[in-house]
C-alpha cells in the first residue's frame, strides 16, 4: 500500500543543514505497524512525509503504486491518508460537530457525530457545540482529533503519539478504537509510539534511530529486544 524508497530529509538550523532522515526505505501493508526509537531519531518528520506536511530531499513516496511524492496534504487525503497531529490544531470559529463534518467530507446527523465522540471517550452533549479552540484541554482536542480520523474512515491512518495528552482515558480504549477505524476501512493505520502497550498491537515494528531505520519485523521478533534494550538502560542509569 505505502512505499517508502530511499527517502532523505535535511533541515535547517540556525543556518546550517542538518540530516534528519538518512536513506530511509520500507513498505506499510500490515493491520498494525509502530515506528518507535529515541527521540530526534526522525519519527515525526518520516510521518509529516508520509501525510505531506513536508517533502523529501531524496527519495519516492509511493501509494497503492502511485507515484504521492509531489502531490500536497489535501490530494493525499484524497487519495486516502488521514494525519492526526502530535499538538492537534485549534480551529476558533469551528464547532466539534462542523470539524467531523468536514473530516467525514459529508453532511452528517448530530447523532452520527455523536456516535464518533461516544467512541473516543467524550460525552456528546458536552462537546458537540463547542468549538476547537484554547477552551479544549490537550487531551480533548487529541480525542477529538482521532473522532475526526475514524469519521474519514481512509485507507491508511497515521497517528503521531496518540497517547500523548490523554492521560486520564485508558490506553485500552485507545487500542480498541484503533481495531474500530481497521474493522471499518480494512486499511493500515501507522503509528508513531513509545508506548509499550500500543507497540505489542502492532502487527511490525519499525525502529528509527539517527535518522535510519535500525530494526523491522514483526512484533514478537522486535519487541522482545527493545524491552530487554529499556531494562539494561534503566540498570545503567
Amino acid at each position: 500500500m505505502l512505499e517508502l524508497k530511499n527517502i532523505s530529509y535535511v533541515a535547517e538550523e540556525d543556518g546550517e543543514k542538518k540530516r534528519i532522515l538518512d536513506d530511509v526505505s520500507l513498505s506499510v501493508g500490515d493491520r498494525f505497524v509502530a515506528i518507535t526509537g529515541p527521540n530526534g531519531g526522525g519519527k515525526s518528520t518520516l510521518a509529516k512525509i508520509v501525510a505531506g506536511i513536508l517533502r523529501p530531499t531524496q527519495g519516492r513516496v509511493y501509494f497503492d503504486g502511485e507515484d504521492i511524492t509531489d502531490l500536497s496534504v489535501t490530494e493525499r487525503a484524497r487519495r486516502g491518508i488521514s494525519y492526526a497531529f502530535q499538538q492537534p490544531v485549534r480551529f476558533k470559529g469551528i464547532t466539534v460537530k462542523d470539524l467531523i463534518s468536514l473530516a467525514s467530507g459529508k453532511r452528517i446527523s448530530v447523532g452520527e457525530a455523536c456516535a464518533y465522540l461516544s467512541e473516543v471517550g467524550l460525552c456528546a452533549r458536552d462537546y458537540i457545540d463547542r468549538e476547537v479552540n484554547a477552551s479544549l484541554s490537550g487531551g480533548e482536542l487529541k480525542r477529538i482529533e482521532i473522532a475526526t480520523v475514524l469519521a474519514r474512515g481512509t485507507r491508511l491512518s497515521v497517528f503521531d503519539e496518540p497517547e500523548a495528552g490523554i492521560d486520564l482515558w485508558s490506553f485500552q480504549n485507545l487500542i480498541s478504537v484503533f481495531e474500530k477505524t481497521y474493522s471499518k476501512t480494512q486499511g493500515s493505520i501507522l503509528i508513531i509510539s513509545h508506548q509499550e502497550r500500543i507497540l505489542n498491537i502492532a502487527d511490525t515494528i519499525v525502529v528509527i534511530a539517527g535518522g535510519k531505520v535500525t530494526k523491522t519485523g514483526p512484533r514478537e521478533e522486535v519487541l522482545p529486544g527493545l524491552l530487554s534494550g529499556r531494562v539494561c538502560a534503566a540498570l545503567q542509569g
